[in-house]
Order: structure tokens, then C-alpha cells, then sequence
């Protein structure tokens, strides 16, 4: 599916890919600070069933005038939803709990390699020199990040359980990214998204059942609630609806390189929340992941 915008001097879509991160990444405080007090698919679980109820009461006239819409649709909004919301939304929080930053930096960012492909195979996106290099120079540089600009960590690196749903959550963002442009919907931007975080919370209600029967307990008190507001709000509303735009007008491969720039953010976010240090390496790192999303946005023509 081609990008609606296609100007090569239009600027607004190339801010939406920069805007759209600083709430993504936002979910890296979710992950490394949420998980303390609300088990990992409890949080996931409640999180997308806010945002429904959150966003149910403005579209709730849409949904229901078009119900034999989305009896149709209901197939496709409950996949979007298991990959968006499902896979994507507790699979990270579960992986932080058995695996490092670092890993799930690295691992994570495999996610727009996944989206080429699958475009391409699934749905004949084309690819170019400028976006291959644009993708290889964004790789790096958010490596050299994670990395501390010690690149012998790769070398060393080793897997863990925890890696392993880093790799599912990874995958499960690309298809949810190219269904999510591809399949045409008869809804609203916004009312697709109500039902989609519905399906999602759907699809983990199995698992919340059971991680509530054998392995946490839910304690609803100020903490669960700031908690799941919060990830409901900012990386979920304001950053899957920022994320649908992107890729309106720029397509799902170009929309995944979203991803990098979310790592610059997260680095950003670790030392301002967590004391941690800006050095020379995320200077190095961030400067080539500029210099490729600049290369690939040249696809978009």
C-alpha cells in the first residue's frame, strides 16, 4: 500500500516521525518502573481494556451504527488486536523480568527489518539502496546505544528466556504494522483503534486468569491505578494513534523506523528518570540514526 502523502517538501509527516516516539518510548518507564507494582499481563490486560473504555463513550455512535461492519471486520480487529495489544503489550513486560535492557534494546529493534520483509513478500512493497543503507546506519547506531559504544557486548551477548518473548513482541509489531495499513477499514481512525485495544484486551484475558491463579496477585490500590493510566494514556492512545498517522503518510516500512528514534528517546528518558549518563556514544549512535532515517524517507516520493 502506497503512503497518501507523497510532496517531497512536505514536512508534517517527518515530525510525526520524530513526535511519535517520545510517547512510545515512554513505556520503557512502564517496563522498568510499573512492573514492580502490577504483574506484567495484569498490566497489559488493564491497560488496554482503559483505553477502550477511555475511548468507548466518543465512538460509541460509529461502532453502532455500523455494527454489521464490523461483524465483518471483527476477524481482522481481533488479530490486529492479539499483535498490537496482545504480543506487543505484555510480552515486554514479561522479558524484563529475565532479561537485561540491553537485550531487549537490541532484540527489539530487529522489529523494521521484519516489517521490509513482510511487505515485500505479503504485499509488494518496494525497496530501494537508500533505504536498505538507511536501515543499516539506523541498526548501528542504536546498537552503538545499547552497546555503550562497546561493540564486543554483541560478541558476549547471550540468550535468555526473556529474549526469546523479545523476539515474539519484535515479530508480532511487524505484522501487526503491515495488516494495520493494508487491511482498509470502514472505520474512523480513532474508532478502529477503540475496538482493536478491546480485541487486545480479549486476547489476554486468558493469561491474565492464569497469572493471577498460579503466579501474581493483583493489588489494586494508587500505584495500580497511576500505573495503568499512565501506560494507557502515553504509550498507548496518544502513541498507537500518533503511530497509525505515521504510517498513513508513510508507509508500514518506513513508519518502523520509529523504533530507532524510540531508542534515542529511551536513552533520554534513562537520564532524566534514572540517573543514568549522556556520554559520547549516544551522540555517535543518534547521529547515525538521523543521517538513516533521512536516507530512507527518499523512498517516499
Amino acid at each position: 500500500m502506497k503512503p497518501s502523502v507523497t510532496r517531497k517538501n512536505s514536512i508534517y509527516p517527518y515530525l510525526l516521525l520524530f513526535i511519535q516516539p517520545i510517547f512510545m518510548a515512554s513505556n520503557i518507564i512502564v517496563a522498568r518502573g510499573g512492573v514492580e507494582y502490577v504483574p506484567p499481563v495484569s498490566l497489559a490486560f488493564w491497560r488496554w481494556l482503559t483505553v477502550f473504555v477511555i475511548l468507548m463513550p466518543f465512538f460509541f455512535n460509529e461502532i453502532i451504527k455500523k455494527k454489521k461492519k464490523f461483524k465483518q471486520e471483527s476477524f481482522k480487529l481481533f488479530f490486529l488486536g492479539l499483535m498490537g495489544c496482545g504480543i506487543c503489550g505484555a510480552f515486554p513486560f514479561i522479558a524484563g523480568m529475565s532479561t537485561t535492557m540491553a537485550n531487549m534494546g537490541i532484540i527489539y529493534t530487529s522489529s523494521p527489518i521484519f516489517i521490509i520483509v513482510l511487505s515485500v513478500l505479503f504485499f509488494g512493497d518496494k525497496i530501494n539502496l537508500s533505504r536498505i543503507t538507511g536501515l543499516i546506519l539506523c541498526l548501528s547506531g542504536v546498537l552503538i546505544i545499547i552497546c555503550k559504544g562497546d561493540l564486543t557486548y554483541l560478541i558476549n551477548f547471550k540468550f535468555t528466556s526473556g529474549d526469546l518473548w523479545m523476539i515474539g513482541a519484535a515479530v508480532g509489531w511487524a505484522v501487526y504494522s503491515i495488516f494495520l495499513i493494508n487491511w482498509k477499514s470502514s472505520f474512523s481512525l480513532m474508532a478502529r483503534f477503540t475496538l482493536i485495544a478491546l480485541f487486545g484486551a480479549i486476547s489476554l484475558f486468558p493469561f491474565y486468569l492464569i497469572e493471577e491463579s498460579y503466579f501474581f496477585n493483583t493489588v489494586f490500590n494508587n500505584n495500580f491505578i497511576f500505573w495503568v493510566l499512565f501506560a494507557a494514556i502515553s504509550p498507548g492512545i496518544i502513541a498507537f494513534t500518533l503511530y497509525t498517522k505515521v504510517q498513513k503518510y508513510v508507509g508500514a516500512s518506513l513508519a518502523g523506523f520509529t523504533l530507532y528514534i524510540f531508542s534515542i528517546y529511551s536513552a533520554i528518558y534513562g537520564i532524566i528518570l534514572f540517573d543514568e549518563s549522556l556520554l559520547s556514544f549516544h551522540y555517535y549512535g543518534a547521529a547515525l540514526v538521523f543521517v538513516g532515517v533521512y536516507l530512507a524517507r527518499k523512498i517516499v516520493k
